[in-house]
């Protein structure tokens, strides 16, 4: 069975929550990490979703915002002591950019020990996608699209489920136009939604490159998706949260609506 297990839905700047970020599961019961949130907590949200690291062989990384990027430091730290043990088998595979690429191994270099380096180029592998470049990770066909970020170089992805529906996660800025034909009619469009419309006086979306959940929610009309995904919100609403987005979205988008918290499963 197919399915979504958020580890995170939060922007960079909760506390409660952990950043967004969440696992692709095939049918066979193997995992894709997409993102991997801002520090350490990405070990403890494995470990209340009873995943172990020795699991994870693949991870994509959309940009290279610290939100998104910094836990990765703390999973390659893991992985290559688990190697040296014998507790980790096989390869794991990270893709990116070229940018967030050169920063990953700067980083690896600069933060990590000598004696937790072991792997990297060995068993650890920075592959380097390309937009529109059509990439086989797991039992899956990933084709990665540049997102035509208005700040940093950004990437996501769309890709055709072992069910025959499609899904497409758009990073963390709103769907461009310009990407539309390549999104049209998708089955599961998982996008960001940093505020209610009603708070974008405070929240300020648009001036930090994001969208409201009602802007996200036509934008997903206007492509016929059939399910919308939201999440990289804020907090403040705490448990209204779901409640609140879902009821915005739902006055301009015809389809299902998620909205879910923290380690919340979505069948596909």
């Amino acid at each position: 069975m197919e399915k979504i297990i958020v580890l995170g839905t939060g922007t960079a700047s909760v506390i409660e929550n952990f950043n967004t970020c969440f696992l692709l599961e095939d049918n066979n019961g193997e995992y894709l990490l997409v993102d991997t949130g801002g520090g350490n907590g990405i070990l403890k949200q494995f470990n209340r979703a009873n995943i172990s690291l020795s699991k994870i062989h693949n991870i994509f990384i959309s940009h290279k915002h610290i939100d998104h990027l910094y836990g990765l430091l703390w999973i390659y730290r893991f992985v290559d002591l688990a190697m040296q043990k014998g507790t980790y088998e096989g390869v794991l595979n990270i893709y990116c950019h070229d940018e967030v690429a050169k920063i990953i191994r700067e980083q690896i270099h600069t933060l990590i020990r000598k004696s937790q380096q072991q792997y990297i180029d060995k068993r650890i592998f920075i592959n380097i996608v390309n937009n529109h470049e059509i990439v086989k990770v797991l039992n899956y066909d990933l084709e990665f699209l540049d997102i035509i970020s208005k700040s940093d170089k950004q990437y996501g992805f769309k890709t055709t489920l072992n069910n025959g529906k499609t899904l497409a996660f758009m990073g963390d800025e709103p769907l461009d136009e310009r990407l539309y034909d390549d999104v049209r009619n998708i089955d599961y469009l998982l996008h960001e939604s940093f505020c209610l419309e009603t708070e974008s006086e405070k929240y300020k979306p648009r001036e930090k490159n994001h969208d409201t959940v009602k802007s996200a929610s036509i934008k997903a009309q206007n492509i016929g998706a059939k399910n919308l995904v939201l999440w990289h919100t804020q907090e403040n609403l705490g448990m209204r949260r779901k409640e609140e987005y879902i009821k915005e979205a739902k006055e301009n988008f015809k389809g299902n609506v998620y909205v879910p918290n923290d380690l919340e499963e979505i069948i596909l």
